[in-house]
């Protein structure tokens, strides 16, 4: 069974970088603090998944840090036959790209959205750590604003994944 010990061997094989190492910990860490709130008010879902598809999540960064970090992250772990992992690294960019803003950005043109439960807690989390700082989600949004234009449809997905994760943690 692949463990978490295999995933950051994993992470430190393909040439991630020690701050990309940190900051998918700091992914793991928020991930795993909010699955188990989530799952304590009666949701089903994998805890393992969580933790693996944080720590993982990234790992195209061993490639490129650009937007395409999402798509390499999903060869990579191809070629590791690690594919139950695939959809984090794939899935995680801002909360999710649709097919037509893939295509726009140069990017296969299919779907990127986070789909399960386990990836939109990753895809989440992951907007709550800059570098290896955890962030508020206000301090998320004001930089997702900073980045997109204000009526960027990303902004909108983040703000409703935002909406349902404080649903499911009863708040």
């Amino acid at each position: 069974m692949f463990r978490r010990e295999d995933a950051l061997r994993v992470l430190r094989e393909v040439g991630c970088s020690r701050e990309v190492i940190q900051h998918c910990l700091a992914v793991e860490r928020i991930s795993l603090r909010l699955a188990r709130r989530i799952r304590a008010n009666g949701n089903k879902l994998d805890l393992r998944l969580v933790s693996l598809g944080a720590l993982l999540h990234d790992i195209g960064r061993a490639r490129t840090h650009d937007i395409r970090h999402g798509v390499e992250g999903g060869k990579i772990l191809r070629e590791l036959r690690l594919t139950d992992f695939v959809n984090f690294a794939e899935r995680h960019l801002g909360a999710g790209i649709t097919a037509v803003e893939a295509k726009d950005l140069g990017l296969p043109e299919r779907d990127f959205v986070p789909k399960t439960l386990e990836e939109k807690i990753v895809a989440y989390a992951d907007k709550l750590v800059m570098g290896e700082r955890g962030a508020s989600y206000e301090e998320a949004l004001k930089w997702f604003r900073s980045e997109l234009r204000p009526t960027h449809p990303a902004i909108k997905r983040f703000e409703a994944l935002h909406m349902e994760i404080q649903r499911l943690l009863g708040k």
